[in-house]
């Protein structure tokens, strides 16, 4: 599922293209496996399997999401009969904006923050613009960098 917010190709003169605020479908899916094993924490290994039939999720795309995860240090893998995989870290401790930064990159709609801050310096014309989408990135980020799994899984059984 990709959500994308459409700006006109050309605003005040200047060709933008197509601007999107995007999760990607790897990124939800992260997002959801990630929830079932904060849920589980800290009791034990949950095979893919079980994540993909829990949540409904096609399992080869979820073992490639897992293995990126892995490599970011997110979850660690368990290899044997009673293996899977688990957080290496309390669900508390993981953000929503470090998995989808990994998985997704920069969280912002245009460019990553620099790039908007160093455009708001040089771009007199279009500063104003260029602080907008700079100010949506960062109420995104921080939205999202404060948004724990165990926050997640808290929601879940209100």
């Amino acid at each position: 599922m990709l959500d994308y917010v459409y700006l006109p190709s050309r605003l005040a003169g200047f060709n933008w293209g197509i601007l999107a605020v995007r999760i990607s479908q790897r990124g939800l899916y992260a997002l959801q496996a990630l929830t079932v094993l904060a849920q589980r924490h800290p009791k034990g290994v949950v095979k893919i399997r079980e994540i993909a039939a829990e949540e409904k999720l096609p399992e080869k795309f979820l073992e490639s999401i897992l293995l990126d995860l892995k490599r970011a240090r997110v979850v660690v893998s368990i290899r044997g009969a009673h293996g899977g995989y688990q957080l290496k870290r309390p669900p508390a401790k993981i953000s929503l904006g470090e998995v989808l930064r990994w998985i997704d990159g920069p969280l912002a709609p245009f460019e990553d923050a620099e790039s908007l801050r160093r455009r708001i310096q040089s771009d007199r014309k279009h500063r104003p613009l260029f602080q907008v989408l700079l100010n949506v990135r960062n109420a995104t980020a921080k939205i999202l960098d404060h948004t724990s799994l165990a926050d997640l899984c808290c929601r879940s059984r209100s």
